[in-house]
């Protein structure tokens, strides 16, 4: 099963954590693109109350909380999209990855930060 479109908002330090883009996450990822990480915090928390297991709302949220400093809060997410079934997203027109890929993509950028920064 394929999900959405994921598109790669790529954190600062370079790719922390890649948020997903499906049809109804579009604007979230838009602004988190555009740096509007409150409001895109709001649509996916919104998103999640509806349907908590969508792994391209949980990617992105983890992308948001990356971004915002919560590492421990987007590790959790990221072990959350671990745990459920491996889905093919797309990346871009062209790519796919598994949700799989992104989420431990996601987990390694943040040890590697966080060693970094020891």
């Amino acid at each position: 099963m394929r999900m959405g479109l994921v598109g790669a908002a790529l954190a600062p330090l370079m790719l922390i954590a890649i948020p997903a883009q499906a049809q109804d996450s579009a604007v979230a990822s838009a602004q988190i693109h555009s740096g509007a990480l409150d409001k895109a915090e709001q649509k996916l928390l919104a998103g999640l109350r509806a349907d908590p297991d969508r792994p391209e709302l949980l990617l992105n949220l983890a992308a948001v909380y990356v971004q915002t400093g919560r590492a421990s809060e987007a590790r959790a997410l990221y072990s959350k999209v671990l745990a459920q079934d491996d889905v093919l997203m797309d990346i871009s027109a062209e790519r796919t990855a598994g949700s799989h890929a992104i989420a431990q993509t996601g987990l390694k950028r943040i040890d590697a930060v966080q060693f970094s920064a020891r």
